[in-house]
């Protein structure tokens, strides 16, 4: 684009901390795991990529200079972006890429907000091997509403392939077939030792006897949920997604990609004589192949050294997790999530409903469009993903952009649906035309606008969870179940008091997740399926909060002189 408007430096907002600076370099790095050396793009030539720390309130700088072929982007996951969505991070909607030999500084400060985050790559595939933690510390003097840890770990969750990832979601988006699995997930970055050949990548964890540590837990996987558990050893829930919620004790924590839970795990002197296995493996619901394989650490207890050296070697226990499709346990998990709703800690429910939406999320088919005609989707079709039946088409212009200088005509519509175009039995056997529309639609809401929304999977082609993330704001979970909402039962059930809040959910596999929000930040924010595969084809959309009023907090600040 020429110019971007009239570009002026981005203003922050005021911040009570210090501001805290970091560069990231992009490169190309040879890593060896699964007795194989692949080149793959890295940030600061970590993988995984750096960790960001800062307290609520500081004003974080990253400067991202990209050396690869590829362009990129970077999302700071889950942090609000409160008039700061020039900083947001997803291609072709709050900014164009960055491209090869440019660099761009993400600037944006970190309000009302403490616990564990990520950073990720927003564009393509290419979050597949870069990611990294953020750690927000809360304000000085401030303690955790829970008993202070002894030591913290950022337990970060990915996938390995030793293929092309950037080809196989290009062959994907021309022939419509279903993708290629990853051949391994990874703890830490390393696979572990229920792999062959990766004994020597395996990420291990000493302990001492008698502390309480906490696990910064984080699913950065590209396409699985993902069920994790220490052999021997319960997990206490404290926060999810950067909330505190009401602690709850659980043997195995199920995580979708896109959402993180910070657990306190508590060591006795009991357990000091064996080695546990830390594992995980996925939660697949889906019609489609899943990676059916599970990535391990080790779980140490380091004790004084006897002065007669011991050469028992000590056994090594493993988790029992529930079965791959356990749905059951899934429903039963989410729903012990609850904010802890206190007068330090409120949970602050919009009580009215100005705007309610009802999407639909799941899958379908397009006609084929590749020039020679062999789609590999069912009839000769492509397989796509749709909310409401349409499959977002992503733009060559960033939506903020042309949002921002007025020019959304021939960018996008305005004209998203608020309900699924016909009714149908959601959960049930599909409607005889599975067809979906496709186009770049986005949703207008007046600033402070409270919305309610009910967001229903449905079983076209086969019912599947769907972790739902939002930008620019968190939201309340107030209930969830199992096959189609009733919109004259079911809201009579809801949580208005101590819902959890979030800004990824799991829209349960043959279910419905009701969500409730208040639209109070100006932009244009993104929407979308965190299975990767689904938003490739589509499962997205977008939310233009309207920020035209006459006060500060409902103005968005215009782009920075350096917008790529």
């Amino acid at each position: 684009m020429t110019a971007l408007c009239l570009l002026v430096e981005l203003v922050s907002s005021k911040h009570s901390g210090i501001t805290r600076d970091y560069k990231f370099d992009i490169r190309m790095q040879n890593v060896m795991r699964l007795c194989q050396a692949k080149s793959i793009v890295t940030v600061n030539d970590q993988f995984p990529g750096p960790t960001i720390t800062a307290r609520e309130g500081d004003r974080v700088t990253v400067k991202v200079v990209n050396h690869v072929q590829y362009n990129v982007t970077i999302h700071w996951h889950g942090i609000r972006q409160l008039r700061s969505g020039w900083a947001d991070g997803p291609a072709y909607i709050t900014q164009c890429p960055i491209q090869t030999g440019q660099s761009y500084v993400y600037n944006f400060t970190i309000t009302g907000q403490r616990g564990t985050l990520f950073w990720h790559a927003h564009v393509s595939w290419l979050r597949v091997t870069m990611y990294g933690p953020i750690i927000i510390l809360p304000k000085r003097g401030v303690p955790y509403p829970f008993p202070q840890p002894y030591k913290e770990f950022p337990i970060i969750f990915g996938e390995w392939w030793k293929a092309d990832t950037e080809k196989i979601i290009n062959q994907t988006l021309k022939t419509g077939g279903a993708p290629n699995v990853s051949d391994a997930y990874t703890i830490n970055g390393l696979p572990g030792p229920l792999y062959s050949c990766s004994a020597k990548d395996t990420f291990k964890l000493k302990v001492k006897p008698g502390k309480t540590y906490m696990l910064r837990l984080i699913n950065a996987a590209l396409n699985d949920e993902l069920f994790f558990s220490i052999a021997n050893h319960s997990l206490t829930v404290v926060e999810a997604d950067a909330v505190y919620v009401k602690p709850f004790e659980t043997s195995t924590v199920l995580i979708t990609p896109g959402q993180t839970t910070n657990v306190l795990l508590k060591t006795e002197h009991r357990h000091a004589n064996a080695l546990y296995l830390m594992a995980a493996r996925p939660y697949a619901t889906g019609p489609g192949a899943f990676d059916n394989s599970t990535t391990a650490g080790i779980l140490e207890y380091h004790l004084p050294s006897p002065k007669t050296k011991k050469t028992t070697k000590l056994p090594l226990l493993k988790p029992t997790l529930p079965i791959f499709n356990d749905t059951t346990f899934a429903m039963k998990f989410n729903r012990k999530h609850r904010s802890l709703a206190s007068s330090k800690f409120p949970a602050k429910v919009p009580q009215k409903v100005d705007r309610r939406f009802f999407f639909t999320v799941g899958l379908g088919l397009h006609p084929c469009s590749n020039p020679n005609k062999t789609c590999q989707g069912p009839n000769n079709t492509m397989r796509t993903a749709s909310v409401n039946n349409v499959s977002f088409v992503m733009p060559n212009i960033a939506l903020l952009q042309a949002h921002f200088c007025n020019q959304s005509k021939g960018v996008y519509t305005t004209d998203f649906p608020a309900n699924p175009p016909f009714k149908f039995n959601y959960t049930g056997n599909p409607p005889s035309n599975i067809m979906a529309s496709s186009g770049t639609k986005v949703v207008v809401l007046p600033f402070n606008t409270s919305v309610e929304l009910v967001l229903q999977d449905t079983s076209i082609i086969g019912a599947e969870s769907h972790p739902l993330h939002l930008h620019g704001f968190d939201f309340f979970v107030l209930g969830l179940g199992m096959g189609n909402f009733n919109p004259n039962k079911d809201p009579s059930s809801f949580n208005l008091v101590d819902p959890a809040e979030r800004n990824t959910v799991g829209v349960p596999s043959g279910g419905w997740v009701a969500i409730r929000f208040l639209a109070d930040n100006p932009g244009v924010w993104f929407m979308h399926c965190h299975l990767e595969v689904h938003t490739s084809c589509g499962a997205q959309d977008g939310l233009d909060c309207d920020g035209t009023g006459s006060a500060a907090s409902q103005k968005l600040p215009p782009p920075p002189s350096e917008s790529p």
